[in-house]
């Protein structure tokens, strides 16, 4: 049977390349996003995940046309750097409206579309930065560690109704992101915010090819049963399985270096 998708986010960067990889595996792919466009092939539904209402109709609107929903991946978001004491409040509000609470409207709404129809997948896309928090990106490595804990309590909410979920960490990718920047205070911190701020995008420039996060995470959502959470990448499950064993101080210390 065909499976049919939602992808938030799906208009642009790892979300385009979700769209085009399930698409590739035969599967029938939603796009949601606020300016309603996607990859060809896909249905594009205008909406907003930070506005409960938004996400309930669209979810209604596939539900009515498809019978059900298998597969939501739940990849809206955007970056915001700077230092914590320079950024605006009111940012800091909209990061984790769309970060989180978007997912969680998604999540919520689809559980019980999924449990009518006899299970499903959802997928929230996390990233790295979750388990290795960054500097000057502060407020980015709370949202996602936020969409990481979500997930794994969900996931034992939900086993019994055949739904899976999962939160996908994905390491440097070479996507522009929505990034809102606070340079100030630079001079104070002794031109520091610019440099982490650039050596972050750096790091996504050299990063993994979006087509190749993308098959990862349709693979994900496509498989039988789902664990808690998933790296995608070999150096970020190097990083993850050392960070097991290396002393926290030495963690930041390394990322001190990096970033800071």
């Amino acid at each position: 049977m065909q499976k049919v998708c939602l992808v938030t986010g799906g208009s642009r960067g790892i979300g385009a390349a979700v769209c085009r990889a399930l698409l590739a595996r035969g599967c029938r792919v939603y796009a949601l996003s606020r300016s309603g466009t996607g990859p060809d092939g896909v249905e594009n539904l205008v909406g907003d995940v930070t506005d409960p209402g938004s996400v309930e109709a669209a979810m209604a609107q596939i539900a009515a046309r498809e019978g059900r929903l298998d597969v939501l991946v739940c990849n809206a978001g955007t970056v915001i750097s700077g230092s914590v004491e320079y950024i605006a409040p009111d940012a800091v509000s909209r990061l984790m409206a769309l970060n989180f609470e978007g997912t969680a409207h998604c999540v919520r709404t689809a559980i019980p579309i999924m449990r009518a129809s006899g299970g499903g997948r959802i997928l929230c896309i996390a990233s790295m930065a979750a388990a290795f928090p960054i500097a000057f990106h502060a407020y980015y490595s709370a949202s996602k560690a936020a969409v990481t804990a979500f997930a794994a309590a969900v996931y034992n909410e939900v086993r019994p109704f055949n739904i899976g979920v999962c939160a996908v960490l994905p390491g440097d990718t070479k996507t522009n992101p929505v990034r809102d920047k606070f340079h100030e205070g630079d001079a104070l911190y002794g031109g520091r915010i610019s440099r982490g701020v650039a050596a972050m995008e750096r790091d996504e420039q050299n990063g993994m090819d979006p087509d190749k996060v993308g098959r990862a995470i349709a693979r994900i959502a496509l498989t039988r049963r789902v664990g808690p959470a998933y790296t995608i990448g070999f150096v970020s499950k190097a990083q993850l399985f050392l960070k097991r064993f290396l002393p926290a101080s030495f963690v930041a210390f390394v990322l001190r270096k990096l970033y800071a």
